[in-house]
């Protein structure tokens, strides 16, 4: 295959790299400025290049786009406009790009499952009624219609969870206090997480371009969420750590603002599509996915 890539350089973008070079197959990473690559598989375009012209994405199979500002800092007014803009303005020019290509590819747009709201009881699936209860639920919301408003190609809206892996994302920040011995519940420790190992998120990212019956929204989690507790109780148990010291929610209010969303409340989300399509999990629960990832962390010091 040729895939494009935009927001290449970021946590999730650097592992899908790897894994269709592993693949042997081509990769575009899109990027806003000129980079050049070492590796053959791989070359780099600009946004301003394509604009131009589309030929490097000649024969392109699929453009994943993960393009955009990271949530992971405290929302201010400013933050949240670029957190906001940023998205919408990924997706207008991967909708310019794309009416220039004669030949369309599929889109991979990634979302996020915010925009089911928030529930300790409820479970969600693609199906489920969307919910806009707050900034991050709403940025999701109007990340996809501007997607949805592309013509003539295959959109799939791919809404992930917590991505697990040791060199990015929520995981090594969650695995610090319990490394320190001051490991806890955040919280009630009810609310529930809803998660994916980063080699899974990559796999399916993969089988949502190869089946075209998959189209609009796809869940990126893991068969079995589980709350904050049992993540917690696992990953210690897994460290042979304590399990003593709770952190109450008002902490984390005031060390992440609004943010603190994010780790107070959670959303019991199943990936109904890609286990009705026969997607493959090789880490579909939680003790054997950290198991791995512990392991490869410590394979790499």
């Amino acid at each position: 295959m040729k895939v494009a890539i935009a927001g290449g350089t970021g946590f999730v973008g650097q592992h899908l790299i790897r894994y269709f070079v592993e693949r042997k197959d081509s990769v575009v990473v899109i990027s806003r400025n000129k980079r050049k690559s070492e590796q053959s598989l791989v070359r780099y375009a600009t946004w301003s290049e394509l604009e131009k012209s589309t030929m490097a994405l000649s024969g392109v199979d699929a453009i994943v786009n993960l393009a955009g500002e990271t949530i992971n800092q405290r929302w201010t007014k400013e933050a949240k406009e670029r957190i906001l803009r940023s998205r919408l303005d990924s997706v207008s020019r991967v909708a310019d790009i794309i009416g220039k290509m004669e030949r369309k590819p599929v889109l991979i747009n990634a979302s996020g499952i915010s925009i089911y709201g928030y529930s300790e009881t409820s479970s969600f699936t693609e199906e489920s009624d969307l919910q806009v209860v707050d900034f991050l639920s709403d940025v999701v919301d109007k990340w996809e219609a501007a997607a949805e408003q592309i013509p003539d190609t295959r959109v799939v809206l791919l809404r992930l969870g917590i991505v697990l892996g040791n060199d990015g994302g929520a995981f090594p920040k969650m695995c610090l206090p319990f490394k320190l011995g001051f490991g806890g519940r955040i919280g009630s420790g009810k609310q529930v997480l809803s998660w994916i190992h980063i080699r899974d998120l990559c796999s399916l990212i993969h089988f949502c371009i190869k089946q075209e019956e998959l189209e609009g929204p796809v869940n990126a989690t893991a068969p079995q969420p589980v709350t904050n507790d049992e993540f917690g109780r696992t990953l210690a148990k897994l460290l042979k750590r304590p399990y003593l010291f709770p952190v109450p929610a008002f902490v984390m209010k005031l060390l992440f603002g609004e943010m603190s969303t994010l780790l107070l409340q959670g959303q019991r989300v199943f990936p109904e599509l890609a286990l009705r399509h026969g997607f493959p999990f090789e880490y579909p629960v939680l003790d054997r996915a950290l198991a791995a990832l512990l392991q490869e962390g410590e394979a790499k010091r």
